[in-house]
C-alpha cells in the first residue's frame, strides 16, 4: 500500500497554496485537481487584486503560476474528481473515479460554486459583464450601469460596494421584499445610487462580444420587457463543494466545513480545509491562500508529532 504524507483534495488558490508549502517542507503531497483544475479564477479575466501584480494578471495565467511554482518544490498532480472519502480509519482513503488513494494527513481546498442564473446567454457572456463577484469584478464598471439579482445579505453587500464605481445599481429581486436582514435593507435604500426593481425574473442574458443587458419577466404583471445594462452580478448565493463530505465531516447549516477557531482543523484529526469550502464570507483569492499555508504548517506539525 502506498501510503502519501499529505493529499491534497482540490486546486484553486487555496489547493496551489497547500502545495507549494507541502512539498518546500519535503512532504510529497499528491493533488487531485477536480472536474475545475485551477477553481472559479479559471472564469475570471483580469485579477487586479492579488498582491504583487500592479498591471493585473488573468485569471488563468495566475492560477498557472500556482501551479507551476507548487510542481518546481515536487508535488504531484492527478486529474481526476474524488468521488468519495473514508475518513474513519487511518490511513485515510480517497477514491476516485479511477483508482484509490491512501494518506496519513488530507487537505480539501473544493472551493464553493457561485450559484449561477441559468438563463440563455449567462455562460457565453461569464467575464464580458456578467459575474458574479462584485469584489473581484467591480472596478471594471466605474461610471456604467449595472444590476445585482438577488435579495438576500450578499446582494445588498455587492450592491452597496458597487455603488463606491457604478453610476446606478438596479437590485432585481423576484419576489417583492427582501431576505436580507433589516440593517443591510436600510443601507440600501438609503444610498441614492441604489434602486430596486420587484416581482422580477431574468429570462435571458443580451449581448454579443458584450453584455449590453436582461431580458426580464414582471411575475405579476406577466409581462416582460429589455432593461439595459452594461454589467450584471449574479448574487443568489453559493453553494460550497462538500457533498462527499456530508455525514464524514461537522458542516455548518449552509453545508460549509466547520474548522476550529483560528486553526485549519476539522473536528476529524489529520483532516485539514482551507479556501472557500469553509468560508462563507470573504470569498477571496488571497484569503483562500492564506488558508492553504494554514493547512500545510498545520498538516506538517501533525505529522512531526506523531512521528
Amino acid at each position: 500500500m502506498d501510503i502519501n504524507k499529505v493529499l491534497i483534495i482540490g486546486s484553486g488558490p487555496a489547493g496551489y497554496t497547500a502545495a507549494i508549502y507541502a512539498a518546500r517542507a519535503d512532504l510529497a503531497p499528491i493533488l487531485i485537481s477536480g472536474s475545475e483544475p485551477g477553481g472559479q479564477l479559471m472564469q475570471t479575466t483580469e485579477v487586479e487584486n492579488w498582491p504583487g501584480e500592479p498591471e493585473g494578471i488573468l485569471g488563468s495565467e495566475l492560477m498557472d503560476n500556482l501551479k507551476k511554482q507548487a510542481e518546481r518544490f515536487g508535488t504531484r498532480f492527478m486529474s481526476d474528481t474524488v468521488i468519495d472519502v473514508d475518513f474513519s480509519e487511518r490511513p485515510f482513503k480517497v477514491r476516485t473515479n479511477d483508482k484509490e488513494f491512501f494518506a496519513e494527513t488530507i487537505i480539501i481546498a473544493t472551493g464553493a460554486s457561485a450559484r449561477w442564473l441559468g438563463v440563455p446567454g449567462e455562460v457565453e457572456l461569464k467575464g464580458k459583464g456578467m459575474s458574479a463577484c462584485a469584489t473581484c469584478d467591480g472596478f471594471f464598471f466605474r461610471d456604467k450601469k449595472v444590476a445585482v439579482v438577488g435579495g438576500g445579505d450578499s446582494a445588498l453587500e455587492e450592491a452597496t460596494f458597487l455603488t463606491k464605481f457604478a453610476s446606478e445599481v438596479v437590485v432585481i429581486h423576484r419576489r417583492d421584499e427582501l431576505r436580507a436582514s433589516k440593517i443591510m435593507q436600510a443601507r440600501a435604500m438609503e444610498n441614492p445610487k441604489i434602486s430596486f426593481v420587484w416581482n422580477t425574473e431574468v429570462r435571458e442574458v443580451l449581448g454579443q462580444e458584450r453584455l449590453t443587458g436582461l431580458r426580464v419577466f414582471n411575475n405579476q404583471t406577466n409581462v416582460e420587457s429589455i432593461m439595459e445594462f452594461d454589467g450584471v452580478f449574479s448574487s443568489i448565493g453559493h453553494k460550497p463543494n462538500t457533498d462527499i463530505f456530508a455525514g464524514k465531516l461537522e458542516l455548518d447549516v449552509k453545508g460549509y466545513i466547520k474548522r476550529r477557531p483560528d486553526s485549519a482543523s476539522t473536528n476529524v484529526e489529520g483532516v485539514f480545509v482551507a479556501g472557500d469550502v469553509a468560508d462563507p464570507w470573504y470569498r477571496q483569492a488571497i484569503t483562500a491562500a492564506g488558508t492553504g499555508c494554514m493547512a500545510a504548517l498545520e498538516a506538517e506539525r501533525y505529522l512531526a508529532a506523531r512521528e
